[in-house]
């Protein structure tokens, strides 16, 4: 077991800061990407109803045989069931697909302005948490103008926002943002999908400790405050990347990661341009 750090979220509840994530990974494979996480000390896996691999995501935590309640589940709402009712029918769905009575976070997946639904959304959320069955509630790919808006609409802030962030698209004003107001960030594509792995920079870095680029990454995101959800279905690569709490960057380090922030560094779609 790992000696995995937290954060604590604005409900009070705590969520490990390094999780698998598992975008991408087919529903046949994603019980034993699972499974490798939780055999090498993840207490953290995120899954979304997009991915299509809700049901292997469960399966692979009830085969681990490690009690539920020291596994942090997320999952999300995707785009075309946003609104109030749409809302409640998805989670039910997602809960069934996993095998659970409850998931520990719940994220609307994107925004999708043109909807014009997320604060509806947003209220079924509320609903959702107060029955005790998402027992937090956040946002993913939002800008702190919609955040601001579910906020002012409903009294409640989200726990999180899962956004893309790594090194060379490290979003500072989004995050002084959150700090703002009280909401957690989560990094996807941590990695900046792969690239970054090749960076000099971060090569000198991990020559310096004697640990990978991905490991150097990762815990550039844990010592910058962030959750951040890896994913592999290797289990080397799995056991590798929740392999960095026993080292920290410095502040030379953190400098010289700070500096390859980039403006053209999204990889991923814009928020407030994307259309599905």
């Amino acid at each position: 077991m790992t000696d995995q750090t937290t954060i604590t979220l604005n409900d009070g509840r705590l969520i490990p800061q390094v999780g698998l994530g598992v975008f991408k990974i087919p529903d046949e494979a994603a019980a034993g990407a699972v499974g490798e996480a939780l055999k090498a000390g993840y207490r953290h896996v995120d899954t979304a109803a997009i991915y299509e691999n809700e049901r292997g995501v469960g399966a692979g935590l009830r085969e681990s045989g490690i009690a539920r309640e020291d596994v942090f589940v997320t999952t999300k709402l995707w785009n075309d069931n946003q609104g109030f009712d749409r809302t409640l029918r998805a989670f039910d769905e997602s809960l069934s697909r996993l095998g659970l009575d409850a998931v520990d976070l719940y994220l609307i997946h994107w925004p999708s302005p043109a909807r014009d639904l997320f604060v509806d959304t947003w209220k079924a959320f509320v609903r959702l948490r107060e029955e005790g069955r998402a027992r937090s509630i956040g946002v993913s790919n939002f800008t702190a103008e919609h955040i601001d808006r579910i906020i002012a609409e409903t009294g409640v802030a989200p726990a999180l926002n899962q956004i893309e962030l790594h090194p060379r698209f490290q979003q500072r004003a989004l995050r002084e943002a959150h700090a703002a107001r009280g909401v957690a960030t989560q990094s996807w594509s941590p990695l900046g999908r792969g690239q970054l792995l090749e960076d000099p920079v971060i090569a000198r870095i991990a020559a310096k400790y004697g640990r990978t680029p991905a490991q150097v990454i990762i815990r550039w995101h844990v010592d910058n405050g962030l959750v951040v959800i890896p994913k592999s279905v290797t289990p080397s690569r799995i056991a590798e990347n929740i392999a960095v709490f026993d080292f920290q960057l410095d502040r030379e380090d953190l400098a010289a990661m700070a500096a390859l922030d980039a403006a053209d560094g999204r990889n991923g779609p814009d928020p407030m341009t994307a259309t599905f």
